[in-house]
């Protein structure tokens, strides 16, 4: 297999731009970077965003991590990720202090584009826009001198813009509520509707629902049964019961880890619950 060109110059940057890298919002957005250009540091992925209705490219388990707890949240209206600060040098008017040297190719001596691994888009209450921008590093990287370098020119350039960014690392992530909203998403990003029609599958969906309100079995027993009687396959009454899940038809506690031998009363309706909002707080104050 040839190996994979990195180098970066000026006919890479103008390809880059030409093709709208960084341009664009919600479905119509293109990441700067995508997993067939660099090699990660860890588990690269591409996945399909319920938020943005779009595929999302990442290069760690903690980007991946983040994202799904940014897609499960209501308020998070956009996201895009390695969004790139292509008007660093114009935002910045003196960068006399910053080491901006050293984020340049070595052998064509072009500089690099910096990215910010993600630029959200909120909805306030008030149906206004407001955004945030956060850097996701491994707490181990911010030993690294490059690295908090880089996060200073960041800090700079958002902090310009008038933008609230932070560093979220991952001992900042809640792991279970992320495994939680993991294990939901393809209902969440899926037109599947295990053969039937839609309206047939909304039908179940609400039956199943009927059948899950006060039942003091737990939840794995509550879904074998509604199987049998509906003379469904293996499978799909778990596939119904995420859907609702995804669909904020029920609400879990997502700070816990699911558990389908629990009773029924583990779950709630959404108008009593209310939505899990204090990830956000916690992230974007």
């Amino acid at each position: 297999m040839a190996k994979r060109n990195t180098s970066w110059d000026t006919n890479k940057l103008s390809r880059w731009i030409k093709e709208g890298r960084g341009q664009g919002e919600g479905k119509e957005y293109k990441p700067w970077l995508t997993i067939q250009d660099y090699p990660s540091m860890g588990r690269a992925t591409r996945i399909f965003g319920w938020t943005t209705q779009r595929i999302h490219h990442f290069f760690s388990d903690s980007q991946l991590k983040y994202f799904y707890l940014l897609d499960w949240e209501e308020k998070v209206v956009d996201i895009r990720e390695h969004y790139p600060l292509l008007d660093l040098e114009t935002v910045l008017e003196d960068t006399a202090d910053l080491k901006l040297d050293k984020f340049i190719d070595k052998k064509t001596k072009e500089p690099y584009i910096l990215t910010t691994t993600f630029l959200i888009t909120l909805l306030n209450p008030d149906g206004q826009k407001n955004f945030a921008a956060r850097s996701i590093k491994y707490a181990s990287e911010l030993s690294k001198k490059t690295t908090i370098e880089k996060l200073e020119i960041e800090r700079r350039y958002w902090t310009a813009k008038g933008i609230n960014w932070g560093i979220v690392t991952n001992k900042d992530i809640n792991d279970v509520r992320a495994k939680n909203i993991e294990w939901i998403h393809s209902a969440m990003t899926s037109d599947d509707c295990n053969g039937l029609s839609k309206d047939d599958f909304d039908e179940l969906l609400d039956a199943l629902l009927y059948r899950l309100i006060d039942n003091q079995q737990n939840i794995r027993k509550i879904i074998s049964e509604f199987e049998k009687d509906y003379s469904l396959d293996a499978g799909a009454g778990l596939l119904l019961f995420k859907h609702l899940i995804a669909g904020k038809r029920i609400a879990l506690d997502m700070d816990k880890p699911i558990n389908l031998n629990e009773s029924d009363s583990s779950l709630r309706l959404p108008e009593i619950s209310g939505k899990g909002g204090h990830e956000v707080a916690k992230v974007y104050s």
